[in-house]
């Protein structure tokens, strides 16, 4: 795949125009009520770590296991190793 496929294929299909035109009054908020000071009490705000560019060598099998999912494999992988981690602490000797 090259670089002018990706970009083609990742065009957004949103009518940027159309959503401009349109205005707020017409959303129905019925399944999504106001929230509450109560409701926030109690919330803690999670920054997303910061990621290092590497280059890593993965065997091809591996590799096309995880794209075969689709968008966003490499996302899952570094899902997968954080799992691996938070489940196999350090063993200081």
């Amino acid at each position: 795949m090259n670089a002018k496929s990706i970009k083609k294929s990742s065009r957004s299909k949103t009518n940027i125009t159309k959503l401009r035109q349109t205005n707020d009054t017409n959303i129905n908020y019925k399944d999504n009520p106001a929230t509450t000071k109560e409701f926030w009490e109690d919330a803690k705000i999670f920054m997303p770590q910061h990621k290092v560019h590497i280059s890593l060598r993965l065997d091809e099998n591996i590799i096309n296991y995880f794209r075969e999912e689709g968008k966003g494999y490499q996302s899952r992988i570094n899902a997968i190793l954080k799992a691996y981690i938070n489940t196999h602490p350090h063993q200081n000797k």
